[in-house]
This record gives C-alpha cells, sequence and structure tokens, in this order.
C-alpha cells in the first residue's frame, strides 16, 4: 500500500471507474469458474461437508494472501527498489500469458500443471495447496494486487480494491460450494466460450498495464512534438 494517500473524497465517477477495473481484474485473474473442473476432480470422493469447508477454507485463504499484498505491496516495492512502470509492463505481461490461455481454453502453465493436479488428488486437505495457492492466489491475481494498489492515491481506492478482493473471495466460495451444478449447467462448450470472453478482457487489460508503465518509464515518447 502507498506509504502517504489522501483522505479527501475523489469524484464519484474516478472512484466508479477504479472499482470496476479493480473488481473486473481480479476477478477474471482468480477465474473461478477455471477452477470448478480442477476441484471437483481433487475433492472427487469427499463427503459434501467435507468439500464445503475446503471450499471455505480457500476462499478465505485466497482473501488472506490477496490483502496481505494490498497492505504489503508498498513495502515489497521499497524493498526490492521495484519501480511501479517496471511491475506494470511485468505483471501486464504476465497477465497476457494467462489472457491467451483463456483465449485458448488452456489450463494456464501460471497457475498449476497436471502433475500438481495429479498430487492434489491424494492429499487428504487441498484447501491451502493447491486451492488458495496457486489456483486462486496464483502470480497472476498478486501482480495484478500489487499494480493496482500501487495505482492508488486515495484512501477510499485501497478501501475499493479489498472490497473487490473480498466479493472474488465470495463469489469464488459461492461457485465452488455448487461446483458440481454449475459445472453440469455450464458444461465443457459454457465454460470454454465465458473463458474466452474473460481472457478476451483480461488481455485488454494486461495491455492497458503495459500501456501505463511504457508511459512511466519513457514519458519523452508521448510528450506531443
Amino acid at each position: 500500500m502507498p506509504l502517504a494517500l489522501s483522505l479527501t473524497i475523489p469524484g464519484t465517477r474516478e472512484l466508479f471507474e477504479y472499482g470496476v477495473v479493480a473488481l473486473s481484474a481480479i476477478f477474471f485473474v482468480v477465474d473461478p469458474i477455471a477452477v470448478l473442473p480442477v476441484f471437483i476432480t481433487i475433492t472427487e470422493g469427499d463427503s459434501p461437508e467435507k468439500r464445503k469447508q475446503m471450499a471455505r477454507r480457500a476462499c478465505l485463504f485466497t482473501a488472506g494472501i490477496l490483502l496481505t499484498f494490498l497492505v504489503a505491496g508498498g513495502l515489497i516495492f521499497k524493498l526490492f527498489s521495484l519501480t511501479l512502470a517496471a511491475f506494470r509492463i511485468a505483471g501486464g505481461i504476465l497477465l497476457s500469458v494467462t489472457g491467451f490461455d483463456m483465449l485458448r481454453s488452456m489450463s494456464s502453465s501460471t497457475r498449476t500443471s497436471d502433475t500438481e493436479v495429479t498430487e492434489a488428488v491424494k492429499k487428504p486437505d487441498v484447501a491451502i495447496v493447491p486451492l488458495a495457492m496457486p489456483l486462486l492466489a496464483g502470480p497472476g491475481s498478486i501482480a495484478t494486487v500489487m499494480v493496482l494498489v500501487a495505482q492508488t492515491r486515495h484512501f477510499w481506492q485501497v478501501v475499493l480494491l479489498g472490497a473487490a478482493i473480498v466479493i472474488t473471495a465470495a463469489a469464488s466460495y459461492a461457485m465452488l460450494r455448487a461446483a458440481s451444478l454449475v459445472n453440469r449447467i455450464l458444461g465443457a462448450s459454457g465454460r470454454a466460450i465465458l473463458e474466452r470472453v474473460m481472457g478476451l478482457l483480461l488481455v485488454a487489460i494486461a495491455v492497458q498495464f503495459i500501456i501505463g508503465g511504457v508511459r512511466d518509464a519513457f514519458p519523452e515518447l508521448f510528450r506531443p512534438q
């Protein structure tokens, strides 16, 4: 979190635009829809109560991980002498990789691998690993939160970002709770369509991150001649 934030309330439009971007970016990169088949696979044979418990714990840990990076983001930037421009570009590239995988309805290699899923099937508890980390709160989600929090200038924008994380975690829990039903209703075709739409929007957000990073790193390129 930036160390100096204005407590003044910005314009309604500015808050609304930031809130929409924050919620869209975080929800699309967390992508609980893509986690549904994996969740069903690795909890096969578990009782409904145990699946409910693991879904709840996974989403609580997801919110906790992302909120931690929201609070500690500014300190991490200072500790590693990172610039917002560099992180915007790096985060944009990472998000674009995830987005392109979603456009092709492929499981992103930045989240998990087939080997990790196979190993998870044998684990008695999958709430923290691999559900919370890296399936829900993976590198892309963390990078997105850190870029968004570094862009904040007002305290209320940080509040909106925190709310976006909580809403995403709550929506993820609701979807995991109803995983079998949602998976059955959507089917493979429905999931693929939603994945592609969300992937397209995520790539657009990633490009915006990269453009912002390049503009910050090379302001002379954007000055009127």
